[in-house]
């Protein structure tokens, strides 16, 4: 499976900034088709150590055979709890890939993708929480124009949420085509595509919680990462985006300023790797189009 579960994104880029040590104990906590583990255990000698989250139990199905690897079958905003249960604390790198492997996006049941009817679930783990579908049947439509103005920065959220009110009054949302229908009444005609990926980006988003996972996750890498360490986000949309650059800057996720003391000093828990960016360059976006909108940032514990 792990052949065509997911391409690695900036594969090159995630293991250069991780700066791997053979001996060190790192972390991939989106372990998905097992591309960007694999790379890091090439470069760990026998004494070093890996451990994997990942809370989808396809992921497990690509699981390494290796004494040096950890699998933990569980969302990673409890990295710290189970680094700690493990007696893996401090690590020397974290590497997170936020972005959804290319496997949900073309297994039509699991209702990520509009190209396909299935079931409207988008669950990272199928077995717990709300799906898609009980989200859109059960919000209020307050709710709902919170999640596509903020989670899909829709212009046309407000139109958008009266389709929807105006359609479960009749029967409720079971199916991804359901969706698809009632939202390209309207995305615009020269970019139906774009459109129609940002309302099912912004249920994705809500569903699995990603923002507040993201925020913990963040919270917690400065607690177990041991001085030097590295740390690598890799991230798909701007949200994301802003909320590692600010918190890689000043330690603050909502604001990217840095705050002194009375006396002037500066406390920074991180110290940028990366002064820009790092995307991907016309060949990868080529050989692999769903790596267009990736955004790598790398910062080094203080």
């Amino acid at each position: 499976m792990s052949t065509t579960y997911h391409i690695p994104v900036l594969l090159q880029a995630c293991i250069d900034g991780l700066d791997i040590k053979p001996e060190g104990r790192y972390v991939d906590l989106t372990f998905g088709g097992g591309g960007h583990s694999r790379a890091i255990l090439e470069r760990l000698g026998p004494k070093g150590h890996l451990v994997v989250f990942d809370q989808d139990p396809d992921a497990w199905e690509n699981r390494i055979d290796d004494e040096r690897v950890t699998f933990v079958r569980h969302n990673f905003r409890y990295l710290a709890h189970f680094l700690t249960y493990l007696e893996a604390l401090p690590v020397d790198g974290i590497l997170a890939d936020l972005g959804v492997s290319s496997h949900h996006f073309d297994v039509p049941e699991r209702g990520f993708s509009f190209r396909f009817d299935g079931a409207l679930d988008m669950r990272m783990n199928q077995g717990a929480g709300r799906s898609a579908a009980d989200v859109l049947n059960t919000a209020a439509e307050e709710d709902l124009l919170r999640i596509f103005k903020l989670y899909g920065e829709l212009k046309e959220a407000r139109r958008l949420v009266r389709e929807v009110a105006a359609f479960r009054i009749q029967q409720p949302f079971v199916t991804t085509t359901q969706l698809r229908d009632v939202a390209s009444k309207l995305a615009p005609r020269k970019d139906a595509a774009r459109f129609l990926s940002q309302v099912f980006q912004a249920l994705r988003i809500e569903v699995n919680g990603e923002m507040e996972v993201l925020r913990e996750m963040l919270q917690q890498t400065v607690e177990v990462l041991a001085p030097g360490g590295r740390l690598v986000v890799m991230s798909y949309h701007s949200l994301e985006d802003r909320l590692v650059k600010n918190f890689l800057r000043s330690g603050d996720m909502d604001r990217a300023q840095v705050e002194s003391d009375l006396y002037g000093h500066r406390s920074l828990p991180f110290e940028l790797v990366t002064r820009k960016v790092v995307v991907p360059d016309e060949a990868e976006i080529a050989a692999n189009p769903r790596a267009r909108s990736a955004r790598l940032r790398v910062g080094q514990k203080i």
